[in-house]
């Protein structure tokens, strides 16, 4: 199945600014519909009534500098 990538964004931000974007999200996944972007990027769409959700926690460690990197991911996913 091809993949298609409806939106993304990606930047750095404080925490403060994460916790409060997750709050609205939280309140527009509990409402059923999502909207993401504004203008030219814009993307709504409407999560079901029992989507599957993932919780990921996952550490990469740099080879060469032992540096570690950790990601936070949350992910909801449904089929049509």
């Amino acid at each position: 199945m091809p993949e298609e990538r409806l939106y993304k964004t990606e930047e750095e931000t404080t925490s403060a600014d994460i916790a409060a974007a997750l709050r609205d999200a939280a309140d527009e996944i509990e409402s059923g519909d999502v909207q993401l972007g504004d203008g030219a990027q814009e993307q709504t769409v409407t999560v079901p009534r029992r989507p599957q959700f993932e919780v990921e926690l996952e550490r990469f460690t740099d080879s060469e500098t032992g540096e570690q990197r950790y990601e936070l991911e949350y992910e909801i996913r449904w089929t049509k």
